[in-house]
């Protein structure tokens, strides 16, 4: 049976795998296994050994998630709100009913992590504010009352895709796992973003977070703290600023971490490199400092999260750390000598692999692979043979049986200035004559296109246009140079290699030179407003959760400023009543040049790029008569709707951009 082009629908039907965690002293894994059903997704643990099938664990319409096995393999924990509140439960691998563990208040449970005998767990947890929570909701509406004001003291009260929570913070708590019983440990982080990691020997805890009384005004370095289970905190003074992914080698005597080189940076420009520093504080260095790597750099894709945060494994002597590498459009695993620095890649080749976990016996990694043509699996990945993936899944097997898909090439272009882009490209198959084709521009800007299988783009080339992806200058994985080349000054270098790619893009025999639109999300959608506004080459836009209006866009968005970090002074575009070089950087101060059609896309709910920023271009535009449609999202909806949105509006949202190429590339 022949296969057939991929379709809108076929989204509902792609199986998200991911998290792999090895059973303690085995090659078994467990891992969180998502999928859609009745307009949901529905994540739900399995397990899996070498040569067997995947077992499911957890059942229900209530989704489990953050699946960790106890230290001694005897029982799982993991998170869900199977009750009134979002608990960890337990659930024993000898067989029987989970159990809830914990009896936290109604509040939100993040990160968690057992101690290494087992009878403690250290969690993340944040009470909802008392005027929000479902009880007094519940009195209001008996008593006939409005919803209460917020009333704040910091810009950091709300996060995409968190919503609102005012100035309640997450602390770190401890579960004694015998009795279920929580005790408040730490919260000394005024925005309570920490990274933390049990000692060795269980008697204490790594917790790194910023020190600054008020980081919304003044980002100080970050430290990490030494803190007992009686709460006494020890500043271990390390270098580096912004520090994460605390974890301490074998033997407990060092820490690694992940910071910049530079105390203060901007706003994601500089790479996150690898530290280490004794327990004592002795023998504090940068591990990778001879290496143009970002430790901390999202490949991005609408078929896993968005995520970039680090992750550091240590060798079992203590001779070396493990982590991913994220490298022109490809992920691979790597090796850093902890004695003596330098990172080595494990492996090679367009794909992208990202390992997780290492077993007890230090042979084997857990991870995820895929390239652009496969979705993500999971798999073992044999330490000493780290370019053999031995796949534990299979849960796309039907998907890639029935779907046609575009294979992706890539270029690597040559801007006027001398700087590289690289591209890549879709093209349908079997093309006779010069046809249509979109540019795409990445959001971040600081991540990266590449190696991933990417449903909007297979959509996009099934429909018959030919798809380019672009990392200009500002993306991740080609070095701090070109990833810090547009701090503070979008729309010169940047817009210089997406003029590059358009000019290669109207040289191709198989593209039309007057068909071509361009269209892009968050950052993406900035550089879109900001094409439309410079040039009329483009046939059409859209604009997908944009940024247009510096000046209006400073100080609304959530806890880091799509305008270049915290709220304060040291940003990227200066202070707010730096109106003029905020203004030269805003798209809408050359909407007078503006002719090209363009579709407006964004949420109302959507706290990183305020829906006014979409309102601005909508409006702008069609005040000049020119023409242009807006796509309105509910509040219900964030800024990562096109990734994990309600899948009928993912659908929706789709099935406006297809509407809209066909009306104006056709």
């Amino acid at each position: 049976m022949p296969k057939r082009p991929i379709t809108r629908e076929d989204l509902l039907d792609i199986v998200f795998v991911s998290d792999p965690q090895f059973r303690p002293g085995s090659h078994e894994i467990l891992f969180a296994r998502k999928h859609i059903a009745k307009n949901k997704y529905v994540t739900q643990l399995y397990s899996v050994a070498p040569g067997g099938e995947p077992k499911q664990l957890t059942a229900g319409e209530k989704s489990a998630g953050q699946g960790r096995w106890s230290p001694d393999g005897s029982a799982i924990a993991f998170v869900t709100d199977r009750g009134d509140e979002s608990q960890i439960f337990l659930l024993p691998t000898s067989g029987g009913e989970a159990r809830a563990l914990t009896s936290f208040p109604e509040g939100s449970v993040s990160e968690y992590k057992f101690s290494p005998d087992g009878s403690k767990i250290a969690v993340l947890f944040r009470p909802t504010h008392p005027d929000r929570t479902k009880a007094a909701a519940k009195k209001r509406e008996e008593d006939n009352l409005s919803t209460p004001a917020w009333v704040l003291t910091t810009p950091y009260y709300k996060l995409d895709g968190d919503g609102y929570f005012g100035e309640m913070r997450h602390g770190i708590y401890i579960v004694d796992v015998a009795t279920g019983q929580h005790t408040k440990l730490y919260e000394a982080g005024p925005y309570g973003f920490y990274s933390f990691a049990w000692a060795p020997d269980g008697t204490k805890v790594a917790i790194s977070h910023n020190t600054s009384k008020n980081p919304a005004h003044k980002m100080e370095p970050s430290e990490i703290f030494l803190v007992t289970l009686d709460g006494q905190a020890t500043k271990l003074t390390a270098k580096g600023g912004n520090k994460g992914n605390v974890t301490f080698s074998p033997n407990g005597d060092r820490i690694a971490y992940t910071a910049q080189i530079p105390d203060e940076g901007t706003w994601g420009a500089f790479n996150q490199h690898v530290w280490v520093v004794g327990v004592d504080g002795k023998d504090n260095k940068c591990l990778t400092e001879g290496d143009d790597y970002c430790f901390e750099a999202a490949t991005l894709s609408d078929t896993k999260e968005f995520a970039a945060s680090g992750l550091l494994l240590w060798t079992k002597d203590g001779a070396g750390i493990f982590t991913n590498v994220a490298w022109h459009g490809q992920s691979h695993p790597a090796r850093i000598d902890a004695v003596k620095g330098g990172t080595s890649l494990l492996s090679d080749g367009r794909r992208w692999i990202s390992i997780n976990d290492m077993s007890d016996d230090g042979t084997m990694f857990a991870a995820a692979a895929g390239d652009a043509v496969t979705i993500n699996e999971l798999c073992l990945i044999p330490i000493t043979s780290p370019g053999t993936t031995q796949f534990l899944t299979r849960e796309n097997a039907k998907f890639h049986a029935v779907i046609k898909l575009t294979p992706m090439s890539t270029e690597e272009l040559t801007a006027p200035d001398g700087s590289k882009v690289q591209i890549w490209v879709l093209a349908p198959e079997g093309r006779k004559q010069r046809g249509p084709a979109v540019l795409q521009v990445h959001g971040g800007p600081h991540a990266q296109y590449g190696e991933l299988f990417f449903h909007e783009m297979q959509l996009l080339a099934a429909n018959g246009y030919t798809v380019v992806m672009s990392n200009p200058r500002g993306s991740k994985g080609y070095g701090e140079e070109h990833c810090n080349a547009i701090a503070g000054d979008w729309g010169n270098k940047d817009w210089v290699d997406i003029q590059t790619v358009l000019h290669w893009m109207q040289h191709q025999p198989s593209i039309h030179s007057g068909l071509i639109g361009i269209m892009g999300g968050s950052y993406g959608g900035y550089m879109t407003n900001w094409a439309i506004g410079q040039t009329d080459e483009f046939r059409a836009a859209i604009s997908d959760r944009c940024v247009s209006n510096m000046l209006s866009m400073g100080g609304n968005s959530d806890f880091i400023d799509e305008n270049g970090g915290y709220h304060g002074p040291g940003n990227w575009f200066g202070t707010l009543d730096d109106i003029a070089g905020r203004w030269r950087q805003s798209p809408m101060a050359y909407f007078q040049n503006a002719v090209t059609p363009t579709l407006v896309i964004h949420s109302e709910g959507d706290l990183r790029c305020n829906v006014e920023q979409g309102e601005q271009v909508f409006s702008a535009l069609w005040q000049r008569g020119i023409e242009t449609r807006f796509a309105r999202y509910p509040s219900s909806t964030s800024h990562g709707l096109s990734r994990s949105g309600p899948p009928d509006l993912r659908l929706h949202r789709l099935g406006e951009i297809l509407a809209w190429w066909q009306r104006h590339l056709r």
